[in-house]
């Protein structure tokens, strides 16, 4: 048996620099991977096919067969001209529908995953990096090993960041309902030139300042996503979260990705600790304390 975490991952800034022919956006991103994680666990079956199980289910989960692991190994089956036959047990932690990649992440674990269970050589990672860009655009992020990576285009073109230095303290809050990508980039109203321009600016000094190892000293003031605009007048509760962090002790605080998940950096481990206690006591939120890694 192969056993996998799935990682979930913060976006320390996000900005959206224009639209692509082909409907999507591009991006200018920092991804960042942190201590919350679903897990995998994948073993060949002497019977055909492919079994997804997720033990308890989980509210919000598509069907197993539209589930995203299960695309995600029916693709790799089909690129590898393998025939199925596989058990895959999905234990989920991450939060649905919360900007933390879950299900990215979760399609790349089973990528991985099965790549071990059949013993493919390392050549082979181009071929699934590949398989990881047609399934969606945040998995070729957690294909890496790597804690964070500057993204661009849909997300999918990368570029490592060597993390050095001490990272801050990370309190996760879900505010307990989902927000959906779709309806956050049909509300996006477009950042005029001069203020894009602006934020990539920053966006270069922060990803300076992480490899330099100079986050906690002066990158909490550059971190920025551009979805919160069309997210924060519209969900209360993830603006609520984001207003408590702050006033609970947070240096900075941002949503992830198109939401819902509200994220606060916090130079004290000891502030982190009781700022996620007092969150604690939202009503309906899912509270993390945990880290960079």
């Amino acid at each position: 048996m192969i056993k996998v975490k799935a990682p979930a991952k913060v976006n320390l800034f996000l900005e959206v620099t224009g639209r692509r022919p082909d409907g999507y956006h591009d991006l200018a991103t920092l991804f960042a991977r942190i201590g919350v994680s679903d897990r995998l666990s994948l073993k060949r079956s002497s019977a055909p096919g492919i079994k997804l199980s997720v033990p308890g289910g989980s509210a919000g989960l598509p069907a197993p067969a539209d589930n995203i692991v299960y695309k995600a190994a029916i693709k790799f089956y089909e690129a590898f001209a393998i025939k199925p036959a596989v058990e895959i047990k999905l234990e989920k932690s991450i939060p649905i529908g919360a900007g933390l990649g879950g299900g990215s992440s979760d399609a790349a674990a089973a990528l991985l995953g099965l790549a071990r269970l059949y013993k493919l050589p390392r050549s082979a990672g181009g071929r699934l990096m590949k398989i990881a860009a047609a399934i969606g655009s945040d998995v070729p992020f957690f294909m890496l090993d790597a804690a964070a990576a500057e993204g661009y285009g849909r997300g999918e073109r990368l570029k490592v960041l060597k993390v050095s230095g001490r990272m801050p303290a990370l309190v996760l809050v879900y505010p307990g309902t989902p927000v959906y990508t779709k309806e956050v980039y049909g509300r996006l109203k477009a950042g005029t030139k001069a203020g894009i321009s602006a934020n990539l600016r920053d966006f270069r000094e922060l990803c300076r300042l992480v490899r330099a190892g100079g986050f906690v000293a002066g990158a909490s003031g550059r971190i920025f996503n551009r979805l919160e605009e069309p997210v924060l007048p519209r969900h209360k509760a993830v603006r609520l979260a984001k207003a408590r962090l702050l006033k609970f002790g947070a240096d900075a605080a941002l949503m992830s990705g198109s939401g819902a998940s509200v994220f606060g950096l916090f130079n004290s481990g000891a502030k982190a600790a009781r700022a996620a206690a007092e969150m604690g006591r939202m009503r309906g939120c899912k509270v993390f304390l945990t880290k960079f890694c």
